[in-house]
């Protein structure tokens, strides 16, 4: 290789890698920019994350403060609710919850003679001076007993203020509004004693506590005339329904007599007859066994009827449902003493319900009463009227009704499913009218052009 080749090649040599450097020096450039614009995007991230933490700490300052405020407000609108819904007469009695009785006389006159005693001893406290009571020795003029005067009307005025706002009161008391008329007297008391407060003048809470009683024995007298007008009326009801009874019984017991009376005067003939040899002796004979026959039963008819009349246990035990009228598995529990407990429960079952009952069982006892009242023990927690027991309406299956009438050792035999016919019947009626009107409708909109 000569000189010439020799640098020739060098120069090759050297200019491919210059060519290698710039190629080299080009990417690590790219590269470069590359890892500048990927830094300066991590570093716009970071920026914006810090402005995004500072936005979100701002927020939840705010949002904090707000809260505050609804807590405030909500607090406020609360307080503002109770105090203007204990002046409304339109609430439902769950807005107070349930009043549960103090007292437990046993008649309403009771409670009339306990409340004119509270009334007597509030009285007592307004003459000795203790219903209201000022804390402060006033002077007017530097005279002590101008002061006395006028802090003597000023307890008058608040004191008049109260008893007419709490007679006013007692007068409206009743079942649905106890809790609120208290919440209301309640109301009255603090208002009052927050006006007397610049004269040191305050309602006693004694004289409170004896007006709150006071209007406590006026809802429950109220109470207890009502429920004992209910069991005037249902004592009514049974004794009617006695009177009905002991009217079947004498019916049942002179139809018998007369029967007996009747077969007896025949039989009598058709012996004479026979005894006379008057007819063939053989179909006398035969007339006289089914003569027999007819008068025993005449008798026993007689003495079933007399018998049910003497024993007031004795009665029947009905367990009937009406889906129409109250739906499924409920039941209404009842005894009646009549001779035919069909006829009661046709009553039962007149314009006050819009179909008959259905008869799932009939039990004659001789302690029909006690049954009666043990089923009802029983069922009392599934009453459909926890307020009056006396409806005998109760929320149970027919299983659980034949299950306790088997454990309280009767026998008696249940018709599972009830005929309902009338009902039944009226819902093919509605189902069968609703066809008829869809096809009308159908009709109507396929062929507008036949509408009259």
């Amino acid at each position: 290789m000569g000189i010439f080749d020799f640098l020739k090649k060098k120069e090759l040599n050297t200019i491919e890698k210059l060519n290698s450097d710039l190629e080299n020096c080009t990417k690590s450039k790219i590269e470069k920019e590359k890892a500048l614009e990927k830094y300066s995007s991590i570093q716009n991230l970071e920026d914006e994350k810090t402005i995004i933490s500072s936005q979100i700490e701002k927020q939840t300052v705010e949002f904090q403060e707000l809260n505050e405020k609804y807590i405030k407000a909500r607090e406020t609108y609360e307080k503002l609710k109770n105090d203007i819904s204990i002046f409304e007469n339109n609430l439902e009695l769950s807005e107070f919850g349930v009043y549960e009785p103090i007292y437990d006389f046993e008649k309403s006159d009771n409670f009339r003679e306990e409340q004119n005693k509270i009334i007597a001893i509030q009285k007592l406290m307004i003459k000795e001076g203790t219903a209201a009571v000022c804390n402060t020795n006033w002077t007017i003029d530097g005279s002590l007993t101008k002061g006395k005067a006028s802090t003597t009307k000023f307890i008058k005025l608040i004191l008049r203020a109260f008893n007419g706002e709490a007679d006013s009161l007692i007068a409206k008391v009743k079942w649905n509004n106890v809790n609120q008329i208290k919440e209301r007297l309640k109301k009255g008391f603090i208002t009052l004693n927050k006006l007397g407060e610049g004269q040191t003048v305050e309602i006693s809470k004694s004289y409170f506590d004896l007006k709150m009683k006071e209007l406590v024995l006026e809802y429950e007298y109220q109470a207890k005339k009502q429920q004992e007008k209910e069991e005037l009326r249902a004592l009514q009801e049974e004794l009617r329904e006695d009177e009905k009874a002991r009217r079947e019984y004498e019916k049942a017991q002179k139809d018998a007599e007369k029967e007996e009376a009747y077969y007896l005067k025949i039989l009598e003939k058709v012996k004479k007859d026979f005894n006379e040899k008057n007819g063939n002796p053989e179909e006398l004979q035969n007339k006289i066994i089914e003569l027999e026959k007819e008068l025993e039963e005449a008798r026993l008819k007689k003495e079933r009827a007399l018998s049910m009349a003497q024993q007031t246990k004795r009665g029947h035990v009905y367990i009937i449902s009406n889906i129409g009228s109250f739906g499924e598995n409920v039941f209404k529990i009842g005894m009646t003493r009549r001779l035919e407990p069909m006829d009661r429960i046709k009553e039962l079952g007149d314009a006050s319900v819009p179909f008959r009952f259905d008869i799932h069982a009939l039990i004659y006892s001789d302690e029909a009463r006690t049954l009666e009242y043990e089923l009802h023990k029983a069922f009392a927690e599934k009453a459909l009227n926890l307020f009056n027991f006396r409806k005998e309406f109760f929320n149970v299956t027919l299983e659980e009704i034949e299950n306790k009438i088997k454990e309280l050792g009767f026998l008696a035999e249940f018709t599972s499913e009830p005929e309902a016919m009338e009902y039944k019947e009226t819902i093919a009626i509605k189902n069968n009218l609703d066809i008829k009107l869809e096809e009308r409708e159908t009709l109507e909109s396929k062929f507008p052009e036949f509408l009259i």
